[in-house]
């Protein structure tokens, strides 16, 4: 059997993420009981990052904070790619 995963709005889950959340007990199912706003956030929270280890982290954390009932990733100023406002805290300083 396989599962229908929902993505965001801007992005596409990706496949890591993708196998997380279908090996996870439950996640599908309240993975696909966000918006597609807040599944927007969690995607890029995971595909923002750079090193390997920060993403294996920040896949931890999406099962933990979902388990938890988090809706959004925590001290996440938003998604750049929707929020032009957002990305203001992604820029490097010159």
């Amino acid at each position: 059997m396989t599962t229908t995963l929902a993505t965001g709005v801007n992005h596409r889950l990706p496949a890591d993420m993708r196998k997380v959340l279908l090996d996870t007990k439950g996640m599908p199912e309240i993975w696909n009981g966000l918006t597609p706003l807040a599944r927007n956030e969690w995607i890029c929270f995971v595909t923002y990052v750079k090193k390997v280890e920060t993403r294996s982290d920040h896949l931890r954390r999406l099962t933990e904070d979902l388990g938890r009932g988090k809706r959004r990733p925590c001290c996440w100023p938003g998604c750049p790619h929707r929020r032009p406002n957002a990305a203001k805290w992604f820029s490097k300083p010159k």
